[in-house]
């Protein structure tokens, strides 16, 4: 190699790390995102119910205006309200929980305004069916904790989508409408090596 290439190459070397170093790993707080959603009941009112249990971070450069995120949801915590709801959705009949534990989401964060993205393309992986979906993003704010003193972000994203996509078409003999409406509220933390407190 000509010494005369090196502090090009030295130049390269430091803006690639200057680039990557740009991006931050937030990752989510469990005890502040659950994802919920609402469905039909044979058009006469609307269900809601949440899942207790998700994992997952968020990668997100502002500058650049890039992102992904990736939601892992624990489909056994479903939680209607209602006990005997709750363990007929778990079963083989709706979300099949023994066959198929978690959804997930995994997208690109994409149409960055003022540094925020409004919105995620991405996938949804459900009872073992993976389909496009493309979450907005209707609040997306950063700022320092008030009690950690670390970088924190919080959303709130909704898609809607059809869920016999997925196999789960139970009660369309019935008249229900198979439309669901997704909404995710996540509040994250930036990735540190130390345990969350």
């Amino acid at each position: 190699m000509r010494l005369s290439r090196l502090p090009a190459l030295l130049a390269l070397a430091l803006a690639a790390t200057a680039v990557s170093a740009a991006e931050t790993v937030y990752v989510l707080d469990p005890g502040h995102t659950f994802p919920s959603f609402e469905a039909d009941h044979m058009g006469m009112s609307t269900w809601r119910g949440k899942f207790n249990r998700s994992r997952g971070e968020v990668r997100l450069d502002r500058e650049r205006g890039t992102g992904q995120v990736e939601v892992a949801i624990d489909a056994r915590s479903i939680n209607f309200g209602l006990d005997a709801l709750n363990e007929w959705a778990v079963g083989d009949q709706f979300l099949d929980t023994a066959r198929y534990p978690e959804a997930t989401y995994r997208g690109k964060l994409t149409d960055f305004r003022d540094g925020a993205p409004t919105r995620a393309e991405g996938e949804l992986t459900l009872h073992g069916v993976t389909r496009p979906l493309t979450l907005t993003i209707d609040r997306f704010k950063c700022q320092p904790h008030p009690l950690h003193k670390r970088d924190w972000c919080g959303a709130d994203a909704h898609a809607t989508f059809d869920r016999s996509q997925f196999g789960l078409d139970a009660g369309r003999d019935y008249g229900f409408d198979m439309n669901i409406t997704l909404r995710i509220q996540v509040e994250a933390d930036i990735k540190t090596d130390e345990a969350a407190p």
